[in-house]
Order: structure tokens, then sequence, then C-alpha cells
């Protein structure tokens, strides 16, 4: 129904205003009684083997949505009637922010693909808490993020803004240095000022009574070099795991009109290298750290190879919106099928 019906019909529309639409339309029937017990039953898939317990957490099953679609935490709640395991918010930035000019987000339909320029576009991390208290037993990621005022010399500052201020209100962290949007934002995930950036947080983290999971989400355009130099710091910082892989700044292959507009391109052009990086990672470090799997996810082949190449636990986005929420469900199915 979503492919035949829903979707021909929000494609005809502006993306982002299509976005908040869609948040405005989930929001409003999830009010109405019965409705969100009503998605559970259709898309969620109950099973004790899709638990997984990675980092000291427990996920009801491995199929995640990652940061970017519930920038806000405004719709985390809602979303998670559609059988998701668990939720990433962000990316969150100390201060609200209203992003790059738009138009900023493209649809390449013959490559099932998106590309965006939001630039991080938030209303703030304060903002956010507020909703995140209201928060009914959804895991929860905190994507964090430094604002595009903030120059790198600074940066440190915004992440611990970040992580002091949602430290109560999220199960794991996500450390984002990898988006394409934010100038100047790839340059932390040189080894140096990385490994200083993760380490602070680290030590902070450590002085709570219960540390939270920190993860570093990486960029898919990273050398096998720069790989191994995340491996290392991993090692090094000890902190949880990576998120692999953000959006890419490659063209290679596409095939639609609008390939040229800048920003981080998602969605299948992504599956191959996505994985290459996910398997690269789990080999050189014996396994020696999670993985969360994201990039091209369009079916349950996809999240399958995600899964046999390493990663530990998957995210969807593009393959969200092209597919619809029966995604969810097919994944789920399809690991219980291998169980």
């Amino acid at each position: 129904m979503y492919k035949l019906l829903i979707r021909p019909i929000l494609f005809w529309f502006d993306p982002e205003k299509v976005h908040y639409f869609s948040f405005g339309f989930i929001r409003f029937i999830s009010k109405i009684p019965f409705v969100s017990s009503i998605l559970k039953s259709i898309y969620e898939v109950k099973d004790p083997r899709l638990e997984r317990e990675v980092f000291g957490l427990k996920f009801k099953n491995p199929v995640g949505l990652a940061a970017g679609f519930d920038k806000d935490a405004k719709c985390y709640q809602e979303l998670s009637n559609f059988g998701f395991g668990f939720i990433e918010i962000g990316t969150l930035t100390p201060k609200p922010q209203d992003g790059n000019p738009k138009k900023r987000l493209f649809r390449l339909k013959a490559d099932s693909a998106i590309i965006n320029r939001m630039g991080f576009n938030n209303g703030g991390v304060d903002a956010a808490v507020l909703r995140l208290k209201k928060n009914k037993g959804v895991l929860i990621g905190g994507n964090i993020g430094k604002n595009k005022v903030t120059d790198n010399e600074n940066a440190t500052s915004d992440y611990m803004i970040c992580f002091e201020t949602l430290f109560d209100y999220v199960d794991y962290f996500v450390v984002n240095v990898s988006s394409p949007n934010t100038p100047n934002l790839r340059a932390l995930q040189d080894k140096e000022p990385l490994t200083a950036l993760l380490q602070t947080l680290q030590n902070k983290n450590l002085t709570k009574p219960k540390p939270k999971p920190i993860l570093l989400k990486i960029a898919p355009d990273l050398s096998d070099d720069q790989l191994t130099d995340i491996i290392d710091i991993v090692n090094t910082t000890q902190i949880a795991g990576v998120i692999a892989t953000n959006t890419t700044l490659s063209r290679e292959g596409l095939h639609s009109e609008n390939k040229t507009e800048t920003g981080g391109l998602s969605g299948k052009p992504l599956t191959k290298r996505a994985t290459e990086v996910i398997r690269f990672l789990s080999e050189k470090s014996n396994k020696s750290f999670p993985i969360i799997g994201v990039g091209g996810i369009h079916s349950a082949e996809d999240a399958m190879e995600k899964l046999e190449a390493g990663a530990t636990l998957i995210q969807l986005y593009t393959g969200f919106i092209y597919e619809g929420p029966v995604l969810v469900k097919q994944i789920n199915q399809a690991i219980l099928k291998k169980s």
C-alpha cells in the first residue's frame, strides 16, 4: 500500500515539506484511540530471539531509526510504533540553528537516493530534553554535534554541553563529526583532534555513577588508513563502538538529473561502500567493538549483508522513506529465519 499509493503521492511534493507533513500526520493519528496499538500489531515483530544486548543495553530488536529523521525528538514515541528496536534523535547542537538555506533536500528517484545539505537544523538540546522527559520506554540514542558558528578549536565545548544536558535522557550517545554539511566538521575526524574530543567526553563519562555508551559516527569516504586510525582511536579512548556510515560525498554511478546537488548522499548508492566499511572495521579490529551498520539498507537482504559483514545492530533512514515501515518488519522476519 505504501509503495503503490502513499509514496507516489508524497513524492509529488517538496521533500522537506513532506517530511514535516508526515511528522504531523503520524503524531495526529497516534492520538486517536487504538491507532498506536494497531500500528504495533501490523509492524512490530516480537520474539526473544530478536533481542540483543549491546554495550550494556538491551534492544528488543536490532533495527533502529537513524539520526536525522527525528532531529528534535518530536516524534520518537510515535515512530517506535512502526517496529523499531531503538530510535536515534539528533543531530542536536547546544544552541538552536536554522541550518543551511532551502532548498536543501533532494530526492534522486532514479537512484533510490537522497541528497541533503540540511546543516544540523534543530531547536537546540534544551528543547529536545523537554520532550525526552516524556519518554515512555523507547530506547533512545542521542546524536550530538557542534553549532556552525563554533570553530573546531572550541568544538569540544559544544559536544560537552550536549553530553551533559542529554545525559539523563538518552541511553547512548553518538558523536557526529562526519556530516558533510557543516563547514570543516569532517576535519575533526583526523586522528589527533578526534582522539582528544572522544577522550574528553569519555573521561567525563567515567565520572558518572552509571556511564553511558559513547559511539562515533564515521563517514564512508575514509581511506583504509583512516579507518585503521579509527580502530586505534576506539581502542585508545575505550568508547563503546562505531556507527558506519554517514552520508557520502561520492556521486559515482548516479543517474538522476539532480545528482550534482551539493550535500551528503544516502540511499542505495551507499549500500556497497557502507558494507565494505563495516567489514573492514570488524575484521581489522578482530570484532573488538560493536558496529551499528547504516547506509543503503532498502531490503531485508541489504540488512542481512550488513549483519554478516560484522554489524551488531542496523539503522534505517532513506530505505525507510523509499520502502515504507514494512521494511522494519521484513528485516526482523529475515533475522528470525536465520536464527
